[in-house]
């Protein structure tokens, strides 16, 4: 699907084009999502250099992630995507040309569909493809700032879970969902911090200090929230730990009473046993009381036993 958005006058139209189209005069934005084969034959008429396949879009060498060429700025920006309570992410290309910004996605990113609803109601203005492309990666920022802080609650949470036996099991599932999406996080602030740190560097001659004050502000922003990742790593490490302890302390506490309870039985056993034998030499076995006497020294051994144990602070 081809998407040009067209910006003039302060007034913005969203046009869906086919591949009989052109691009509409004062387009700002065209984006493509999922091309197929003869999308991208037409995008090539636009291009002079070859329009980057899904391929190319994943790939993670900064080479093919950050470059110039004959086409303008090239950048492939990994986007965090909340489903359900997972978070995964997506990659988007970003060609950043002289008269309008091409994107290229796979996936449908809930960033991209926020940016389009701002421009149509006029939350935010843009007048060149390096503002609105400034624009969509504050968004970003701020949203994986959100999902920082959403793990910190579920962590909070987790807290109080785990040395509940009941819950447990949740407890770890939690905690391995919660290490994965802020491993992810983690992996899209870094992607976000080296895209802008490029742009500042090599895109110089394109930017106005205003642009400049956003990328330096997206920046700082990145690295505040750099130490929140981590410390939400430690934390997490210390809850899995801590939820591996109290597992293992109370099957521990399962253990021991089996094993009590087999020192327990085992005097009563022995007396049983000997009682067993059945030898021809045994003088109880005519003895009337023998019977009664055997189950009370059995009972007696069992109870002098507990009471040895509990005396001693094992039970």
């Amino acid at each position: 699907m081809i998407t040009a958005y067209v910006y003039t006058d302060r007034n913005l139209s969203i046009n869906e084009l086919d591949i009989q189209d052109v691009v509409p005069p004062g387009t700002l934005w065209l984006d493509l999502f999922k091309p197929s084969e003869e999308e991208r034959e037409w995008l090539s008429k636009y291009s002079v250099e070859e329009v980057p396949d899904e391929e190319d879009i994943n790939e993670i060498e900064a080479s093919a992630r950050f470059y110039q060429n004959n086409d303008g700025l090239h950048i492939n920006s990994l986007f965090p995507q909340r489903v359900g309570q997972d978070v995964r992410g997506v990659n988007v290309s970003f060609n950043l040309r002289k008269d309008f910004l091409l994107t290229i996605r796979e996936d449908d990113v809930g960033l991209i569909r926020l940016l389009r609803n701002y421009l149509r109601l006029g939350r935010i203005e843009v007048n060149t493809p390096q503002v609105l492309f400034l624009e969509l990666f504050k968004l970003k920022v701020d949203y994986l700032s959100d999902l920082i802080e959403d793990i910190y609650t579920v962590v909070d949470g987790i807290s109080e879970q785990v040395f509940d036996n009941d819950k447990l099991d949740q407890a770890f599932k939690l905690i391995t969902l919660q290490e994965d999406s802020n491993g992810k996080i983690r992996l899209s602030l870094l992607d976000t911090q080296r895209s802008l740190r490029y742009m500042q560097r090599y895109y110089r001659g394109q930017l106005t200090d205003e642009n400049f004050k956003d990328l330096r502000e997206m920046l700082s922003d990145i690295e505040s929230l750099m130490p929140h990742s981590q410390f939400i790593f430690d934390k997490l490490n210390f809850l899995l730990d801590a939820a591996m302890g109290f597992s293992g302390l109370q099957q521990n506490k399962i253990i021991k009473i089996f094993s009590v309870a087999a020192v327990i039985f085992l005097p009563p056993t022995v007396i049983a046993s000997a009682y067993g034998m059945n030898f021809v030499n045994m003088p109880e076995l005519e003895w009337r009381l023998g019977y009664p006497m055997a189950i009370l020294m059995m009972i007696a051994s069992a109870a002098g036993t507990y009471f040895f144990f509990k005396r001693k602070g094992w039970l």
